[in-house]
């Protein structure tokens, strides 16, 4: 059993939309990235983690996904998974790979995720969202809202009602947006958390982002530019929102015998990697997940100095920030408009963009976070750079179950 496990290597390509670029081309620049970063050869890897959900939808690449991508770049014979968790594939990718080296398994292995969501067919790119649901359960409950929407419709016109005209809306997206602004009118009636505030936090994103060359959106946006922008779902606006983009981030993790065998001065130690899964019966899978990290790593939200949370949308920064305890529940809205989790607050959060403007390229986005806070740590980080971070946390949620995430990953990791 090993001790300590490191993050000796890492790399992620810029995301972005990508109909010319393949899934082996993505894989290919990252997996010699992140070997380069270490200081490591091919032949070095011992075994191999590889996530994507999306491939057997969009070219029928259903199985053996892992094989087909490393094998096309070199990487071949040694043991490979294929990891799908929804969102948090990256992250059970890692995982995965973290449990097999703390259990002395192998001493140098590889956790790789690539994706390709955007698509010229939009009706089948928005369909592959709805995987990541109970696919049963939200037909049927698209079909009711839409019977529902129909009878108030026809209630209006038989009395004569004049319906008021809109506020410009789009609806070409993904369910997961309507579940999210679900959670954020719930949250705005019990605590009185404003649409303002989640423009707080979606400026930052994309402010953030226009100091990371790896993000898919690099313009800035005002507080009064995101409230501005079309409706998707209210509350949530286009800019509170993450993009849909293609991309691929890699890592290279090692047992503290190989590092003795290969020193790397830029290591980063995995304190604490934990995996666990949602209910039906309740909404606390953040949680319960971030309180089991806490207590392998032995430290607490107050020893945390940077964090990349899981923000499909605004709202998703805002529940994660309190359910991970950086502020009381309820106070999530209060907490961002601060600045505590700006570039320069006492905490901060997503200063890679995050989803909203990072983007969110499905089967990387895990490991894209874990690339930004092993970043950080060095002290690489150039303009984004978080002064003197020494303990980093990544939260990334994957699916619906229920009224909250169906996977989940917690990752804490130290400078040292």
């Amino acid at each position: 059993m090993s001790d300590n496990v490191y993050i000796i290597g890492a790399a992620m390509t810029k995301f972005g939309k990508y109909l010319d670029r393949s899934i082996k081309c993505m894989t290919g620049e990252t997996l010699h990235g992140a070997l380069k970063d270490a200081g490591v050869e091919k032949k070095d890897i011992e075994a191999a983690w590889f996530s994507n959900t999306g491939w057997g939808m969009n070219e029928f690449q259903h199985c053996i996904r892992g094989q087909v991508a490393l094998s096309a770049n070199g990487l071949d014979k040694i043991p490979m998974t294929n990891v799908e968790n929804a969102c948090a594939s990256g992250s059970t990718a890692l995982h995965a790979a973290w449990t097999a080296v703390k259990a002395g398994l192998y001493d140098c292995v590889l956790a790789i995720g690539t994706e390709k969501v955007y698509s010229e067919d939009r009706a089948l790119m928005m369909k592959g969202f709805m995987s990541g649901t109970d696919v049963e359960f939200t037909t049927r409950y698209i079909e009711q809202m839409k019977k529902e929407a129909r009878a108030r419709a026809d209630a209006k016109k038989e009395s004569g009602e004049q319906e008021k005209k809109p506020r410009e809306k789009k609806d070409s997206h993904s369910v997961f947006m309507d579940f999210y602004a679900f959670g954020a009118r719930d949250h705005m009636k019990k605590f009185g958390t404003t649409q303002r505030q989640l423009a707080v936090i979606a400026a930052k994103a994309h402010n953030n982002s226009t100091l990371n060359p790896y993000a898919q959106y690099t313009f800035p946006l005002t507080v009064e530019e995101v409230l501005a922008d079309y409706e998707v779902a209210y509350p949530l606006t286009r800019g509170m929102c993450s993009p849909v983009g293609d991309g691929s981030a890699a890592v290279v993790i090692c047992s503290e015998n190989f590092l003795k065998t290969h020193p790397a001065s830029r290591a980063i130690r995995i304190r604490a990697s934990v995996l666990k899964s949602g209910s039906w019966l309740e909404n606390t899978i953040s949680r319960r997940a971030a309180q089991t990290a806490y207590e392998i790593a032995g430290l607490g939200p107050k020893d945390i100095g940077i964090a990349e949370v899981h923000d499909a949308t605004a709202f998703g920064e805002l529940h994660q920030t309190e359910q991970l305890g950086f502020c009381e529940e309820g106070e999530g809205g209060p907490f961002a408009e601060s600045g505590a989790t700006a570039l320069s607050g006492r905490l901060p959060v997503n200063p890679s963009g995050g989803l909203i403007s990072r983007g969110h390229a499905i089967g990387a986005s895990g490991l894209a976070q874990i690339f930004e806070l092993v970043t950080q740590l060095r002290g690489e980080a150039g303009k984004r750079q978080v002064p003197l971070p020494r303990i980093a946390l990544a939260e990334n949620g994957g699916g619906t179950i229920g009224l909250g995430e169906a996977a989940m990953c917690i990752h804490i990791l130290s400078a040292s």
